[in-house]
């Protein structure tokens, strides 16, 4: 038995939404929490209805949906954002994905791609890679623009790059703050949460990354840019070499 899936729909035609919900009314698992038809509304209606998926369009009147997506992602970096449109454009699905959606499809996706879709982003995935990886052209325009986020301890040229991190920002300040050698409960005063709740982030991105360890998920955020290497690793990388690069406390148990 699946989890609910609880979406909210921004879209300023009345009419397309009314077929979203028709086309996922045999879904069972997943249910429409609410309608806007603006970014302003959806907003409002996301501070009430805590969904799991925001399903939007590209555009909408006033903020459009690519500010709008940034807008969600800022303020609630849990949910996730699948954006439909009239546009199959290489260009419009690339501005999407930086944006920070999770998905780009159009209009025209079938409902069971649509639910699946819905599911995935659910789940924390990002869709749009697999779409944008399709078209070599889209995927050589987006392996230089965001060359320079491979950074890394050592460069791996063959390295399989994640443009868009799987994790909230909250886990990447995890991330950061074990990569500057923080244990457990420094985390904790820093951010100002429990340690317990510390655990649970670290549990999140290890099932996420599917790693195993703490020390993994560090250079796997750095060899992809999603967080900076710290001076203070850089400096104890120099003095101590390779056996620096661990950052496991047998204090903190994260399971």
């Amino acid at each position: 038995m699946y989890a609910t899936v609880k979406v909210l729909m921004v879209d300023d035609h009345p009419l397309f939404r009314q077929g979203v919900r028709w086309a996922l009314s045999s879904e069972r698992d997943i249910k429409i929490i609410g309608e806007g038809s603006s970014a302003e509304e959806g907003l409002v209606l996301i501070s009430e209805h805590e969904p799991d998926v925001v399903l939007t369009d590209l555009n909408l009147p006033n903020m459009d949906g690519l500010e709008f997506t940034r807008t969600i992602r800022r303020q609630y970096p849990n949910i996730g954002v699948v954006m439909l449109s009239v546009y199959e454009s290489d260009e419009h699905a690339f501005n999407a994905l930086r944006a920070g959606a999770a998905a780009y499809y159009s209009k025209e996706i079938s409902p069971k791609t649509l639910a699946t879709v819905l599911r995935r982003v659910a789940r924390g995935e990002y869709v749009i890679n697999d779409v944008m990886f399709e078209d070599p052209r889209v995927a050589d325009r987006i392996l230089t623009q965001f060359r320079g986020l491979q950074t890394g301890i050592v460069a791996e040229p063959d390295l399989d790059i994640s443009l868009f991190s799987p994790l909230s920002d909250r886990e990447i300040e995890v991330l950061e703050h074990i990569a500057s050698g923080a244990t457990n409960k420094d985390i904790a005063d820093a951010l100002k949460i429990s340690t317990q709740t510390v655990k649970n982030h670290i549990s999140s991105i290890l099932r996420k990354l599917s790693l195993n360890d703490r020390t993994q998920a560090v250079l796997y955020a750095l060899r992809r840019g999603w967080i900076e290497t710290p001076a203070t690793l850089l400096e104890s990388i120099e003095r101590r070499g390779s056996q620096a690069l661990n950052f496991n406390n047998d204090d903190d148990n994260d399971e």
